[in-house]
């Protein structure tokens, strides 16, 4: 299976969950690239996408949003695809942002919205991955959480 894990990261929480993941599979059967070097082209050459993106507002950042409005309509036909995202835990926050988090959502479901409209399949759970601070770090075990995750998509898909 040859995959690309495409990923946008502010404050480089988001790299180091892509870079983790990518180190489970064989060697030279993945890559895990920066939405701003990603090329389109290099879609044909997949089994699995696996697309992640910090959570600002609800959504995926612009520039990875921009990227994936790039992808003509049909281009992910047999893709089979992963999507994750960055965010803080809602239950440690204080009321009014716990509200805001219930209300706006997050990153990865949307992600998983628009990549299918592409003609992907989803064949995971959209995923969030737990940051502590705006900037950091991810909370403890996150990183193994990470390759636990793409473990599993690997042996039960």
């Amino acid at each position: 299976m040859k995959a690309l894990i495409i990923y946008d990261s502010l404050y480089g929480n988001t790299k180091l969950l892509a870079e983790a993941m990518v180190q489970v599979f064989p060697p030279d059967s993945a890559e895990a690239l920066a939405v701003d070097t990603a090329d389109l082209s290099g879609l044909k050459a997949i089994d699995l996408l696996v697309v992640g993106s910090p959570t600002h507002g609800g959504r995926p950042k612009t520039e990875l949003q921009a990227w994936l409005d790039k992808i003509p309509e049909g281009a992910l036909k047999n893709i089979k695809l992963a999507v994750f995202d960055s965010r803080f835990l809602e239950k440690e926050q204080k009321l009014p942002l716990r509200l805001l988090m219930k209300t706006i959502g997050y990153a990865a479901p949307r992600l998983a919205r628009i990549l299918e409209s592409k003609g992907g399949t989803i064949i995971a759970p959209p995923q969030g991955f737990i940051v502590t601070k705006m900037k950091g770090p991810l909370q403890t075990g996150e990183l193994d959480r990470a390759q636990a995750w793409i473990k599993e998509i690997l042996w039960t898909k």
